[in-house]
């Protein structure tokens, strides 16, 4: 669907959510101050979490995924993602996450959205991006959300998809495809090359300061248990697997984000500043959403200006 800015009399405002794993709770604090500050998207478009929190914002089950995510705990996370050695590209099938959405969000296509919406995926076979913009709306979520090495590939229409932050971390293209005028990007890898590569504490780390990836990797199954002490960082420093998987995503996500804002830049760019937060640490949500709000405020003289607000 396209939207024409006759029938809005005003700009076509969209809204590109962009790719982050756990970062991606900053979106719902994004979305809540974009809303008490009177601007309110015509198109929502969504690279992985994106794509997620921007069909929840749709479905207007926005405060529902909040109070969920803000309520996680290590062993939720683990529950949800369903971890476990599989055949199949991805420790995490992905059945319980997108059965508690399928209970939660009653909409089931995208055309049947009450707002304009879209979300990107990777084609594993071509390297092309492809674009959801009707048909199943789970699908296109879960699609959009299978981190490579994390998540299953999914087969939609004989194509195994993943991630579509592997091409298009910042949707701003489809937002513009689908009639958007004024673009507003949220970028949440700013800022977090590098931001994974922690510096070994000496055995002087306590547990309960482990990270959530070494927790949630102590879950996948008894055979990596027992490797735990080689896969994760060495005293000397070494990085572990996750380290390696993580600061990889980052610098890519960063790099092709960098090389499409150039091309096809948002008319105002939010980036809240999350590169605290690592690719799995879903349980640090609140701190997300807070910092999503912040960096509307921050924003708001450019939001204003691009937007021209006298007409909210």
């Amino acid at each position: 669907m396209i939207v024409d800015s006759m029938k809005t009399k005003r700009n076509i405002i969209g809204l590109a959510l962009g790719s982050g794993s756990a970062r991606g709770w900053g979106h719902i604090g994004v979305l809540h101050a974009l809303s008490e500050s009177g601007i309110k998207p015509d198109i929502v478009c969504g690279t992985s979490v994106g794509a997620l929190v921007g069909a929840a914002y749709l479905c207007n089950q926005l405060d529902m995924l909040e109070d969920l995510v803000r309520s996680l705990h290590v062993r939720d996370i683990v529950r949800y993602l369903d971890i476990k050695l599989v055949e199949g590209g991805g420790f995490v099938q992905g059945k319980r996450l997108m059965d508690f959405l399928h209970k939660h969000i009653s909409i089931r296509l995208i055309e049947e959205l009450p707002g304009v919406f879209g979300t990107v995926a990777t084609d594993l076979n071509s390297g092309r991006e492809t674009w959801f913009t009707k048909g199943s709306l789970l699908d296109a979520v879960r699609a959009s959300i299978a981190l490579p090495g994390i998540f299953t590939p999914v087969k939609l229409d004989d194509k195994w998809l993943v991630d579509g932050g592997l091409v298009n971390p910042v949707p701003v293209s489809l937002c513009r495809a689908m009639g958007a005028q004024v673009v507003i990007a949220v970028n949440l890898n700013g800022d977090i090359v590098g931001k994974h590569l922690r510096k070994s504490r000496g055995k002087s780390l306590k547990r309960k300061e482990a990270s959530t990836e070494r927790k949630l990797l102590e879950k996948l199954s008894a055979s990596l248990k027992e490797r735990a002490t080689s896969i994760m960082p060495q005293p000397s420093g070494t990085p572990g697997l996750f380290d390696v998987l993580a600061s990889s995503i980052n610098i890519m996500q960063d790099r092709i984000t960098r090389s499409r804002m150039a091309g096809d830049p948002p008319d105002v760019m939010l980036a809240p500043r999350l590169g605290q937060i690592g690719l799995l640490e879903f349980d640090r949500a609140s701190e997300a959403i807070e910092e999503g709000r912040a960096c509307v405020k921050r924003m708001l003289p450019a939001l204003k200006d691009a937007l021209r607000l006298k007409e909210f």
